[in-house]
């Protein structure tokens, strides 16, 4: 199952480099978002659909209990980390928040949306160059992200008039 899955990936991630637009990368984005939350652990599943559910109920603590659940039953499932990353993004705790978000990025580094994250949190941060170098490794991802490369510019042109 992880092989045809990471197949898959693989398949998926050269469809985002090569998409000719925002819409077919969008297309394609979505899919890699579905294959990232697929579990066949039928241990790991229901606490999933609890974290997400709690997280859409603006239920922070519950999805917390949920998600510290997902990544102790599963440690090497990646979207586990970054939900919880997330989350902890969502109640302002950044520091636990990238530490999730070096655990996914080591699961899978290709996760477009752990980088995100992470140049979100060094911008918050007051850390210009780390977010700069999160986006550079975003576009060679996810190349058609909208307004990245704006935002890539807008960095580098503060980042420039900083030196």
């Amino acid at each position: 199952m992880a092989d045809e899955r990471d197949a898959r990936l693989r398949e998926l991630f050269a469809r985002l480099a090569a998409a000719a637009s925002e819409r077919e990368a969008g297309a394609v984005e979505r899919e890699i978002w579905s294959a990232w939350l697929a579990t066949d652990d039928e241990n790991v599943a229901p606490w999933i659909a609890r974290g997400l559910a709690a997280m859409e109920a603006r239920d922070l603590a519950a999805a917390l209990q949920a998600f510290d659940r997902v990544v102790e039953l599963a440690p090497d499932y990646a979207e586990g980390w970054n939900k919880r990353a997330t989350l902890h993004w969502l109640r302002g705790s950044f520091e636990e928040s990238v530490a999730d978000i070096d655990r996914t990025l080591a699961l899978e580094p290709r996760h477009f949306g752990a980088l995100s994250g992470l140049a979100m949190i060094r911008e918050a941060q007051g850390r210009p160059f780390e977010a700069l170098e999160a986006l550079e490794q975003l576009l060679h991802i996810h190349p058609r992200l909208p307004q990245l490369r704006e935002r890539i510019e807008q960095l580098t042109a503060q980042l420039g008039e900083a030196i």
